[in-house]
């Protein structure tokens, strides 16, 4: 924490994002909000990094998966969420079966 002036009486706290992270990462809340969001990362860049290896364009797993082009685009951004359905079709697609564990 590094402390400045801002005017007469004022002094701002300032924090260092690992600081912030670590005082966050204290919460359940956060901790299970954080590991979700990483494993949806990890699953688009999954998706992105299979589709690459199997030579498809978005459009043609698009195609196979039977939805919009846009709908493959958004999931491998990584900013998007997708359904379990939507997952599915895709998995579907590379010969792959999803397993919930």
């Amino acid at each position: 924490m590094k402390k400045i002036k801002a005017g007469k009486n004022k002094i701002l706290k300032l924090y260092t994002f690992d600081e912030v992270f670590a005082k966050s990462f204290k919460s359940e809340a956060f901790q299970g909000s954080y590991n979700e969001e990483l494993a949806r990362l990890k699953l688009s860049n999954q998706i992105k990094h299979i589709r690459l290896e199997k030579d498809l364009t978005q459009k043609d797993l698009a195609g196979k998966a039977q939805m919009p082009q846009s709908v493959i685009a958004r999931i491998e951004s990584g900013t998007h969420s997708f359904s379990i359905g939507t997952l599915n079709r895709i998995a579907r697609v590379f010969n792959k079966e999803l397993e919930l564990v």
